[in-house]
């Protein structure tokens, strides 16, 4: 998966990313009453035009992306002066209100999230092999404090096409499993079915439940 998902990059086979902001998030992120100041997660970032949509409401955002080429990439097509450092393992790169941090989710610690009070999840979960998102709810839930607030969008496809990926198949069914644990889950709305993908996306609110991961 990691090797794939860098040659993606390194080849331009990057459909999955959109050229303006996404729907969902504009429709339900002024729901969840994140307070202005509040540093936001976003994992398994890429160049997501969403992290900027997030810095213009006045968070801070801190994604995390595996692809050097991604970030490039998306400071490249900003404005503003970029600044550059290290907090091993990771390289950061800071544009305004952005930080983007190159290196493997997995490896961020507790200790570098203390300043994150909420969370976003387009293309994380759903770019994740089935044995590989219960270690990544399971890290979610232990970077992000209890109270604090966060949007996920997945994909599911119809019964009986739900092979392949990513991006992978994830019902909500498997989205609770995953995340009440941890978290309190609601639904908020299914998309119409994607034409030609067999895709359906389902959009959650998430509330992190107490310290008990």
């Amino acid at each position: 998966m990691t090797r794939e998902w860098l040659d993606r990059w390194r080849e331009g086979r990057i459909g999955f990313h959109r050229h303006e902001a996404h729907p969902a998030l504009i429709r339900h992120w002024p729901a969840l009453q994140v307070r202005a100041g509040t540093k936001v997660l976003v994992p398994l970032c890429g160049k997501s035009l969403d992290m900027r949509w997030l810095a213009q409401r006045d968070h801070p955002v801190l994604g995390i992306e595996l692809s050097s080429e991604a970030i490039e990439q998306f400071v490249n097509e900003g404005v503003g002066e970029i600044s550059r450092y290290r907090q091993e393992p990771f390289s950061i790169c800071r544009q305004g209100s952005v930080e983007l941090w190159c290196g493997d989710f997995f490896h961020f610690h507790i200790d570098q999230a203390a300043e994150i009070g909420a969370f976003y999840d387009r293309a994380s979960l759903i770019a994740l092999p089935p044995a590989t998102r219960q270690r990544y709810a399971f890290h979610l839930a232990q970077l992000i404090p209890p109270g604090a607030c966060g949007l996920l969008i997945a994909l599911a496809r119809e019964p009986g096409d739900e092979t392949g990926g990513p991006p992978f198949h994830v019902p909500g069914d498997e989205i609770r499993e995953l995340f009440e644990p941890n978290f309190q889950v609601t639904h908020l709305e299914d998309g119409e079915p994607e034409e030609g993908s067999g895709f359906r996306e389902s959009v959650w609110a998430l509330v992190r439940r107490g310290p008990s991961v």
